[in-house]
C-alpha cells in the first residue's frame, strides 16, 4: 500500500528486547522450612529426628545466602538408622506386591498435591527437577512392584540398600536408584548431596504419608562423601549403589574393599557427551538442538563436545553464528570460574581455535557469553576435561568411521547425540559408539523404561528398564556372605616368590602341559613352571607353566583381536560353535574324567556325572544365544526406543577349585555366548581338568584367541588382570585377600567385578549351587551391558 511505513517482520524481530524475568514465588517452600525452624533433621524410622550436640551443614540458596541447615549424622545416628531400616525391610518385604504398588501410586497423588512445594525447594537449592518426570518414575516402578513375583521369578530383594549421591548429582539420578529398590521390596537409606538434601527429605515425608512402612525409606545428611562411606561399612547393609563423580566413587570403593558387599556405580558427572552432525543431517534442526543442549538446558554434570563433518562445516558455523546472535550471558558460580573460562578460551585461541561468541563478556560480574571453540584437536584440555562456563568445543571429521573413533575418544561412555536423516547410518553409528544411551536427531530424552549401562569409566551397573531392577535383587538360591577387611599391603600383593621345585628322579617322567593363547599351545614367557601335586600331597602328577604379567598381556592381545568379529557373529553362528564345544567334550570324556578323578579324588562315576552336567550346560548356553536380545520398550513420548545387550569386551575369569569342570564351562559359556572374549586362570590347586579341556578347545570351531588359558599362581595373575587396561571385567573365585585387592584397585580404569570368596581351596563356591539352572540367568546378566537408542517420530 502506498505510504505504508510498517517495518518488515525480520526487522521487528531484530529490534525486540527481553522483558524482565518474572520472579517465581517460593512461599510454600519457605513455609515448610519455617515449620522446621530452618533446621531440618534426619529422617529415621518414618519421622524427623533432631539429635542433640550435632554439627550442622548450611544449605545455601542461589544468591549465596543461608537457606537453612541440616544435621550431620554421626555413628550413633547411622546405627539407629540402619537398625530401623532392617526392621523396615522386614515389614516392607512382607507387603504383597499389589500393596507395594498401591503405596507408590498413592505417592503420585501426594506429589500432585504437594508438587509445588517440592518444585520450589528444588528452585531454592538449584536442584534440577521435573514433576512430570518424577510422576513417570513412580508410575513405572509401581507397575514393576505389582508384577515382580509374576515376571521376575526366583529372585528376592537383597535387603537394606544404601543409595549414595555426590553433591553435583541430580534428584532424578537419586530417585532412579531409590524407587526401583523400593519397588522390589528393599528398604533404602539415602545419603544425598547438598543440592538434593532438602527435596529428598520432603519426599521421604510424603512417602510416609502414602503408607510406606516405617524405616523402609530413611535419609541421612552430612557434610561430605565420608558419611556414605560410614553407612556402606555397616555390616547390615546388603548393597551399595552410587551415582555421581568418579572421585567420590573411588573413595567409596576403596573404603568398602574386603567387606563382601556389592557396590554398583553410575558415574554420569563429568562424562563427555559427543554431539555428531553428519552431512546428511537437517542442519537447521541440528544446530537448534546443539544450542538448546549446550547453552539453554545444559546439565552441570555433562561435558558436551560437538563433532561436525568437514563438508558442512561452513554451513554449521554460519547457522551457529546466526542462532547465537543476541543470546544472553550465562551466570557462573564465581569470579574464579569466570577466570578459569577465560584461561581456557585464551589457551584454545593460542592453539589456533576460531571463536564464536554470542556477545562480549561483561567485566563487572561473574557472567560469560555462550562460546563455541571451532577447530579444536581431540587431545585439547577443553575437549578431554569439563571446562567451567558455557564453552562448546567443535572438532571436524571426514568419514563416518572417523566420527565413531572421535566419539569413542573419551574414557567415559554415558550418552551421545547423532544428527542424520540416514537411518542406516544412525543405527550403525549408535551400535559402534561405546555409550549407554544414544539420541538420534534429538537430545536429553530420558525414560525409566530405557535400560542404560555405564560403558567404560561411566559405571558398572544398569539403570532403568527391567534390567535395572536386578542390581536390587539376588537369586533365591544364593545368600550374601559378608566378610571383614584384612590388613593387606596392596603394593606387595601377588609378589611372593614361586615355591622352589626340588630336583627328583621322577620329575623327568612327568607330563608337561602348556598355556593356551591365540588358539595355540605355548610355554610361559618367564620360562618358569610349577608342579601339580597328588591329592595326598605326597606325589607329583605333572608340570604346568607358571604364568605372569607378560602371559596375560599376550592373551589379552589375542583376545582383543578376535572379540569384535566374534561379537558381530549371528546368534546362530555362536550357538553352532558352542554345540561343537559340547560335542568335543563328549569326545574327550575319558581323558577329562581321569583328570578330575586324579586331581580331586572323585570316583570315575562322579567325574562322568560332572562331565554330563557340563555337556548339558554348554547346550543350555547354545540355546541362550538367540533368546534374550532386547526389544522396543513402550515410551510415553512420541518416538521409538530400542534396547539391546552388548558384550563387555575381554573378561578375565579366575576359576574356583570345585567343581572344576562344571564351574568352568558355566562361566566360560556365559562370557562367550554374549560376545565376549575370555582369559581363564584355572584353580592353582586343581588345574588338570582345565588343562585337559585345552584339547576340547583345539578341536572346536571357536575362533583362535577367543578363549585363552593361563596357568600359574592365582595372586600374581590376579594382579596382572587387574592392572591391564583392556580387560573390562573380572570374575573372581578365590581368597578374601584377592577380593579385597580387586575392589581396591579396579577403579582406574574401572572394571566390572563379580567376586565370590572361597573359605578354602576344597570348599565349593560359597553360597553357589552350580547345578541350579538359575545360575545361567544370573551369569548372563553379569556378562552384558545394555544400550538404548531413542529415535523420534512425528
Amino acid at each position: 500500500m502506498a505510504g505504508n511505513t510498517s517495518k518488515a517482520v525480520p526487522v521487528l524481530f531484530q529490534s525486540m528486547t527481553y522483558e524482565p524475568v518474572a520472579t517465581s514465588s517460593t512461599a510454600t517452600a519457605q513455609a515448610w522450612l519455617d515449620h522446621h525452624s530452618r533446621s531440618v533433621g534426619l529422617f529415621i524410622n518414618g519421622k524427623f529426628v533432631k539429635p542433640l550436640d550435632r554439627q550442622t551443614c548450611s544449605i545455601l540458596d542461589s544468591k549465596g545466602g543461608t537457606l537453612c541447615s541440616t544435621f550431620c549424622a554421626v555413628e550413633d545416628d547411622i546405627c539407629q538408622c540402619i537398625s530401623s531400616a532392617v526392621q523396615g525391610y522386614k515389614a516392607w518385604s512382607d507387603f504383597l506386591c499389589s500393596q507395594r504398588a498401591k503405596v507408590l501410586l498413592r505417592m503420585v497423588s501426594a506429589l500432585e498435591q504437594h508438587g509445588q512445594c517440592v518444585s520450589e525447594l528444588c528452585e531454592l537449592c538449584e536442584a534440577t527437577y521435573s514433576s512430570s518426570t518424577l510422576v513417570r518414575l513412580l508410575q513405572y516402578y509401581s507397575s514393576w512392584a505389582q508384577l515382580r513375583d509374576s515376571l521376575i521369578k526366583n529372585w528376592t530383594p537383597v535387603g537394606v540398600v544404601a543409595v549414595v549421591i555426590s553433591d553435583d548429582c541430580t534428584l532424578y539420578s537419586l530417585m532412579l536408584k531409590v524407587l526401583p529398590a523400593l519397588a522390589m521390596g528393599n528398604s533404602v537409606i539415602a545419603v544425598p548431596g547438598r543440592s538434593t538434601a532438602l527435596p529428598v527429605l520432603l519426599l521421604a515425608q510424603l512417602f510416609m504419608g502414602a503408607g510406606l512402612a516405617a524405616g523402609a525409606f530413611s535419609v541421612l545428611t552430612g557434610s561430605d562423601v565420608m558419611l556414605g562411606v560410614k553407612v556402606a561399612q555397616n555390616s547390615d547393609i546388603s548393597h551399595v549403589t552410587f551415582s555421581g563423580n568418579k572421585q567420590h566413587a573411588v573413595i567409596l570403593c576403596k573404603a568398602t574393599a574386603g567387606m563382601g558387599i556389592p557396590v554398583s556405580l553410575s558415574l554420569s558427572v563429568g562424562a563427555v557427551c559427543p554431539i555428531i552432525i553428519f552431512e546428511s543431517a537437517d542442519i537447521h534442526s541440528a544446530v537448534d538442538g546443539v544450542i538448546e543442549m549446550a547453552f539453554k538446558k545444559k546439565k552441570k554434570e555433562v561435558h558436551l563436545v560437538l563433532y561436525v563433518q568437514e563438508s558442512i562445516l561452513e554451513s554449521v558455523v554460519a547457522n551457529l553464528r546466526l542462532r547465537m546472535a543476541g543470546m544472553k550471558c550465562v551466570d557462573l558460580p564465581s569470579e574464579k570460574a569466570k577466570a578459569q573460562a577465560d584461561a581456557v578460551v585464551q589457551k584454545a585461541q593460542h592453539q589456533g581455535a576460531m571463536l564464536l561468541q554470542a556477545c562480549v563478556a561483561p567485566s563487572s560480574c561473574s557472567q560469560y557469553p555462550p562460546t563455541v571453540l571451532c577447530g579444536m584437536a581431540p587431545s585439547s584440555p577443553c575437549v578431554v576435561t569439563p571446562s567451567p562456563g558455557p564453552l562448546l568445543p567443535l572438532i571436524t571429521f571426514r568419514s563416518n568411521a572417523e566420527a565413531v573413533t572421535l566419539g569413542n575418544h573419551s574414557p567415559q561412555g554415558q550418552a551421545a547425540s547423532i544428527w542424520t536423516e540416514d537411518l542406516t547410518l544412525a543405527l550403525e553409528t549408535a551400535k559402534s559408539l561405546s555409550v549407554g544411551l544414544v539420541w538420534v536427531n534429538s537430545h536429553s530424552v530420558y525414560d525409566p523404561c530405557l535400560p542404560v549401562s555405564g560403558h567404560r569409566d561411566s559405571g558398572t551397573c544398569t539403570d532403568g528398564g527391567q534390567e535395572g531392577l536386578y542390581q536390587f535383587l539376588r537369586p533365591s538360591s544364593f545368600s550374601l556372605q559378608r566378610s571383614y577387611p584384612v590388613t593387606l599391603d596392596y603394593t606387595k600383593f601377588g609378589t611372593a616368590p614361586s615355591p622352589p621345585i626340588v630336583p627328583d628322579g621322577a620329575l623327568g617322567s612327568l607330563k608337561s602341559y602348556p598355556h593356551y593363547v591365540g588358539g595355540k599351545a605355548c610355554k610361559s614367557e618367564s620360562g618358569c613352571c610349577a608342579v601339580v601335586q597328588s591329592l595326598d600331597g605326597a606325589g607329583l602328577l605333572a608340570y604346568y607353566p607358571d604364568g605372569g604379567q607378560k602371559d596375560i598381556r599376550n592373551a589379552t592381545e589375542a583376545a582383543i583381536k578376535v572379540q569384535p568379529s566374534w561379537m558381530k557373529k549371528s546368534p546362530s553362528a555362536r550357538a553352532k560353535s558352542l554345540h561343537s564345544l559340547a560335542k568335543g567334550l563328549e569326545t574327550k570324556r575319558q581323558d577329562i574324567a581321569e583328570a578330575i578323578n586324579v586331581q580331586t579324588g572323585l570316583s570315575l562315576e562322579e567325574a562322568n556325572l560332572e562331565i554330563e552336567l557340563s555337556i548339558s550346560r554348554l547346550s543350555d548356553w547354545a540355546a541362550y544365544c538367540d533368546k534374550v536380545q532386547g526389544g522396543t520398550p513402550p515410551l510415553l513420548q512420541s518416538g521409538c526406543g530400542l534396547s539391546f545387550p552388548e558384550a563387555l569386551g575381554v573378561v578375565g575369569i579366575i576359576l574356583p577349585s570345585k567343581p572344576p569342570l562344571l564351574s568352568m564351562v558355566t562361566l566360560l559359556g556365559a562370557a562367550i555366548v554374549t560376545g565376549n572374549a575370555v582369559i581363564m586362570v584355572p584353580s592353582q590347586k586343581y588345574p588338570l581338568p582345565a588343562l585337559a579341556f585345552i584339547q576340547v578347545l583345539q578341536s572346536s570351531d571357536l575362533p583362535e584367541g577367543l578363549v585363552n588359558i593361563i596357568t600359574g599362581r592365582r595372586d600374581p595373575l590376579t594382579v596382572a588382570l587387574a592392572n591391564h587396561s583392556v580387560i573390562k571385567a573380572i570374575w573372581y573365585c578365590g581368597s578374601t585377600e584377592g577380593c579385597q585387592y580387586l575392589q581396591y584397585t579396579c577403579t582406574s580404569p574401572l572394571k566390572t567385578l563379580r567376586l565370590f570368596c572361597q573359605k578354602d581351596e576344597d570348599a565349593d563356591y560359597r553360597g553357589r549351587d552350580w547345578t541350579n539352572p538359575s545360575v545361567l540367568e544370573e551369569m548372563w546378566r553379569n556378562a552384558v551391558q545394555w544400550k538404548s537408542v531413542w529415535i523420534p517420530t512425528a
